[in-house]
This record gives C-alpha cells, sequence and structure tokens, in this order.
C-alpha cells in the first residue's frame, strides 16, 4: 500500500525503504546485464544516484538500457542529470515514477499538497517542523498533522528528532515532482511570498540565537530584510542551546543564504550570512563561512546595496583573519571600510577600524593600533555599542601590555569587564578574563593568572566556544609551568595543541608549542626546549606575527645558552633583537 494501514488490527507492518548502492547496481545488472554495468559502473552509480535507489526508478531505467542495447549506461545518466527532464526520463510502457508518486498526491488533502509543494522550494535534504510552519503560514500543531497526513502517504519520512526538534525528509524524485506541481499550481508571488516568510523566520532564529550565545546583543550590522518572529515559548525551546541550534541547522544556514540570492533577496542573503558566521567562527567551518559570504557579497553587488557588501567584505576580512592571512584580511577590510563609509554606516566603519587595528598590533605596528582603536572606540562611545566598547577596550589593553604597561592595560580591562557583564555578553567577558590573564601572567602574578584562565575556561566551556577553550588552556598551562607545576601544565598544553588541531587553529598551534618549549627548558630539557621553539618560530614566521616571533627567538636562544652553544645563543638574541627593532620602530620600549 502506499499509504499507511494504520487501522488493520493484528497486522505487522513492514516498512520498503529504498535500496543501497550495492543493491541499487545489483538491480541494474539483473535486468541489463552484469557485463554492461561491470564496463561502466561509474556511470551505472550516478544512474543510481539520479533514481534516489527507488526500486520503480531503478527497474525503468534498467528496462530502457535493455530496450537500447546499443546506448552507453553514460548515456542515459547525462539524461538523467536535468532535474527538469528527469520524471520524463524514468517512463517506460506503462511504468513511470510520476503517475505512481501523483497516486500519492491527489489522496492527499489539499493543505498537505500545498505543504508539500513549499517544502520543494527550498530543495533542503531535511525541514524541521518551525519552517514547515513558516512555509505555509499555519501554527506549528495544525503543520504538524499536515507533516503527518505527508508521512503516512509516505510522501515524506521523519529523519529524526522528536516534537518541536523533529525533522523530515524528502526523497529526492518527489521533490523533482512537488517542484512540478509549485509551477504549475503556484502563481510566483505566492512562491516569492512563502520564500521569504521561511527566511524571515530562518534570520529571525539566526540573530537570535547569536545574541544567547555571546549574552549580549552584538549585531552592529544588521540588513533591512524583514525579520518573522515565532512564539517566545517556541522559540526559547529551539534555542537553549543556541551553539547546538546553529550546528542542527547548518545546513538549512548555508542552503538559506544562496536561496536568499538566487531569488535577488539580497538583504536576506547577506543577513543571513553575517548572523551566522558566529558558528563558523566558533566551530572553524571556514569553507562554509567563505561560500555563503561570496554568495552573499555577489547577490548585494547585484543589489548595488553598499551596506551589505561592506558587511560581507568586512566578515570576509574576519575569515582571513581567523585564518591568519593579515594581507588579504587588511585589503577586504579597507574596502570594507570606504563602502560603510559611502553609506554613511559610521558604526560600521568603526568595527572594521577595531579590526584594522588588531592587524596592526599582531604586526607590531602598536602606535597604528593604538591610533586606530582609539579612533574606533570614540565612534563606539558615541553610538552606545555597549558589547563592542567592551571588546575594543580589552584589544587596546593588549597592545598597553606589548609597550609594557601593565597598570594601564588592567585599567582598560576592568572597565571592558563591567561593561560586557553589565551587557551579559559572557562570550566578551570571556575574552576580557584571558586577557587578565596575560596581564597577571606578564606582572609574574601567577595565582591570579591561573584564576582568571580558569573562568575563562569554566564560561568558554558553558558555551560551546571551542576556540575560546583552546586559548584559556593554552594560558594555564604556560602559567602552571611558571609555577613550577610541570605536570599539570603539559597535561593543559597538550590539550590546547590537540583542540588547536582540530579546529586548524594555527596561532593557538604555534603559542602551544611556544608554551611547551618553556616548560621544556624549565624541566632542564634543554634539547627539546630548542626543537620546540625552532617548531613555533616557523609557525609564527610564517603567519607574519613578528612579535611573537620574536618571543620564539628569544626563548630559542636561551635553550641554546642552556645547551653551552653560546655563539649560536648570541646570534640567535641578536636577531630576535634586530626583529623586535625593525617592527616596533619608535614604539621600542626603552
Amino acid at each position: 500500500s502506499r499509504a499507511r494501514l494504520a487501522g488493520l488490527p493484528g497486522s505487522t507492518h513492514v516498512d520498503v525503504d529504498i535500496f543501497d548502492n550495492d543493491k541499487s547496481l545489483e538491480l541494474l545488472a539483473r535486468i541489463v546485464g552484469a557485463e554492461r554495468v561491470a564496463a561502466e559502473p561509474g556511470a551505472a552509480g550516478i544512474v543510481a544516484e539520479h533514481c534516489g535507489h527507488l526500486p520503480l526508478a531503478l527497474r525503468i531505467a534498467g528496462a530502457r538500457l535493455a530496450a537500447r542495447p546499443h546506448w552507453r549506461i553514460q548515456r542515459l545518466a547525462e539524461r538523467l542529470a536535468d532535474e527538469t527532464r528527469r520524471l520524463d526520463e524514468l517512463r517506460h510502457g506503462d511504468m513511470g515514477v510520476r503517475p505512481s508518486i501523483s497516486l500519492s498526491y491527489e489522496s492527499a488533502g489539499k493543505a498537505a499538497r500545498r505543504l508539500l509543494r513549499r517544502l520543494a522550494l527550498l530543495g533542503l535534504p531535511r525541514y524541521s517542523i518551525w519552517l514547515a510552519a513558516a512555509l505555509i503560514g499555519v501554527p506549528l500543531r495544525r503543520t504538524e498533522d499536515l507533516l503527518d497526513d505527508l508521512v503516512s502517504a509516505q510522501l515524506i519520512e521523519i529523519a529524526g528528532g522528536s516534537g518541536p526538534d523533529r525533522q523530515y525528509h524528502m526523497h529526492d524524485l518527489i521533490r523533482v515532482f512537488a517542484r512540478e506541481r509549485l509551477a504549475v499550481e503556484e502563481t510566483a508571488a505566492e512562491r516569492k511570498e512563502a520564500l521569504e516568510r521561511a527566511l524571515g523566520t530562518l534570520l529571525n532564529l539566526a540573530e537570535e540565537a547569536q545574541a544567547r550565545y555571546q549574552g549580549g546583543d552584538d549585531a552592529h550590522i544588521r540588513s533591512d530584510a524583514t525579520r518573522v518572529l515565532l512564539p517566545l515559548q517556541l522559540t526559547d525551546h529551539l534555542l537553549a542551546d543556541p551553539l547546538a541550534w546553529y550546528e542542527h541547522e547548518r545546513a538549512t544556514l548555508v542552503s538559506g543564504v544562496r536561496q536568499a540570492a538566487q531569488a535577488g533577496l539580497a538583504g536576506l542573503s547577506w543577513g543571513l550570512a553575517l548572523a551566522t558566521d558566529t558558528l563558523f567562527e566558533a566551530r572553524a567551518y571556514f569553507d562554509d563561512w567563505q561560500e555563503t559570504h561570496e554568495v552573499a557579497l555577489d547577490a548585494a553587488r547585484k543589489a548595488d546595496d553598499a551596506r551589505g557588501q561592506a558587511a560581507m567584505l568586512y566578515s570576509i576580512g574576519s575569515l582571513y583573519m581567523a585564518q591568519h592571512q593579515p594581507d588579504r584580511a587588511r585589503r577586504e577590510l579597507e574596502r570594507a571600510s570606504r563602502l560603510f563609509a559611502s553609506a554613511d554606516d559610521a558604526s560600521g566603519v568603526a568595527h572594521v577600524i577595531r579590526h584594522i587595528a588588531y592587524l596592526d598590533r599582531v604586526n607590531g605596528r602598536l602606535a597604528d593600533a593604538t591610533g586606530r582603536y582609539e579612533q574606533a572606540l570614540a565612534i563606539l562611545r558615541d553610538t552606545d555599542d555597549t558589547v563592542a566598547v567592551a571588546c575594543t577596550l580589552h584589544q587596546l589593553a593588549q597592545v598597553e601590555l606589548e609597550r609594557e604597561q601593565p597598570d594601564e592595560a588592567i585599567a582598560l580591562l576592568s572597565e571592558a569587564l563591567e561593561l560586557a557583564q553589565a551587557a551579559g555578553c559572557r562570550r566578551v567577558e570571556a575574552q576580557v578574563q584571558h586577557r587578565m590573564g596575560e596581564v597577571r601572567l606578564h606582572a609574574g602574578a601567577l595565582p591570579a593568572s591561573i584564576e582568571a584562565f580558569g573562568q575563562t575556561l569554566a564560561i568558554t566551556s558553558s558555551t560551546g566556544d571551542s576556540t575560546g577553550q583552546a586559548y584559556a588552556l593554552l594560558g594555564c598551562g604556560v602559567a602552571l609551568a611558571r609555577q613550577g607545576e610541570f605536570g599539570p601544565a603539559d597535561e593543559a598544553l597538550r590539550r590546547a595543541l590537540d583542540l588547536a588541531g582540530t579546529l586548524d587553529e594555527p596561532m593557538v598551534q604555534a603559542r602551544a608549542l611556544l608554551g611547551q618549549a618553556e616548560l621544556a627548558l624549565a624541566s632542564e630539557d634543554a634539547r627539546s626546549a630548542t626543537a620546540l621553539a625552532g617548531r613555533a618560530r616557523d609557525h609564527f614566521h610564517q603567519m607574519q606575527a613578528p612579535l611573537y616571533e620574536v618571543r620564539a627567538l628569544t626563548l630559542l636562544a636561551a635553550a641554546h645558552g642552556a645547551l653551552g652553544e653560546a655563539a649560536i645563543a648570541e646570534a640567535v638574541l641578536a636577531s630576535a633583537a634586530m626583529l623586535r627593532a625593525k617592527v616596533l620602530g619608535d614604539d621600542q620600549p626603552g
């Protein structure tokens, strides 16, 4: 039966699923001949994939090939590749996939048929209940009933989860059929309205997840796209763990950016991309970050949306910063700054300036960094962007630390911590605590440093910030090593290094190697210290982080000195001094 026969008492129900790849090829081989399939295994696999491994579709494909012994299997694979003609191709004699699906479709109610058509609008591998509700604009409970009707008709299937978290899957050939019906039965205006409502709901949830994950509303740049709100109780349920929701809907978010761009909805496209970079940064999903933002940037250009272009270039610059590509980051950020200025968006300009200041600091241009941070700070204070002010203060504190001005750094961090806590922004609070730990470490206040790093680790662990955890473990490891707790220090540094490797975070990896070199030297293992410091130095050089390279060279010189290699130690120390002087110039402290 196409429909589930739930009313039959005392019966055993067996769900007949689609084939796996091996069974699909076996069925094709039985129909067209094993030798023919063995001669073109790749093409046969593509045919099976285009058939969605559905037995009926495979049987029809095999029958067509058997009736045309002069055809290569590759020819049918190419004909099936055109999705708009796929159901036409899957027809032979009295057999056809379209009539089979049509019988199930026509047996469903009018509202259920409309939902099936709308589900095909997004082309996702899975659909959440709330997204289905947004597509047809009806309450969640009514949508769940309609989805159950479609499940009973075997037009969709349950993919997992329960209640509001349940997701559904649609077979590829049914999706092709639903798109055909969508084009015939609904107007372009109806399709666009449904898409905007669904993507507007997705955008609102993504921005709310971003705010809840960060612990405060840091959405300093927003598009003017229309947001669609879900009931608060449902939103609270879905976003109880914001990062988990992001992960759960990752494919939906990436597809949403692309769908909005294809529909000419530029504001929705770049708004979604910007709201999702929190996930991409926290989980180091750099490929998704790049893809979504390039798609949204192109959409903004086609719409002549200067703010949208600026926002995407700003975020792409952030991506290059995360990947430690400073030259590419600076180029995109400078383009973003000009576009924000042309759009008269002072807040956007300030955020870009803040990022460029970071690049200045990492490259050792401390005077330039200070000037830019202060410029950004003035704008952000004027626009009452509390979270961004806190971020800028803690970044400026790092400059003061590198200027050997720890008291000034502490003053800046104290204000930043107060602002972050007042705004409830846990992410920035963790960053400030980490910076506080570095200042205490620099001053030799090891217990206070370990406490600050411990608080950072607690916050980042609770929010699922893996990158933040790696930095916190790194700080703890270095502080514990200097306190003489070599065992716990080694464990923390190893955990930081492992986590950084998993996340592909080269800066954490290099700094963890440097921490291990310091630990090895303190443990009187100068040979290991030499190797580790040398590896760290190579990483810092490749990332164009000269101040960290100076630190690695200084430690490397100390390791050579401990080995009795005085001449090498002197030469390495001279190289460190020359690099420091070259980088810092007039900023070099006395």
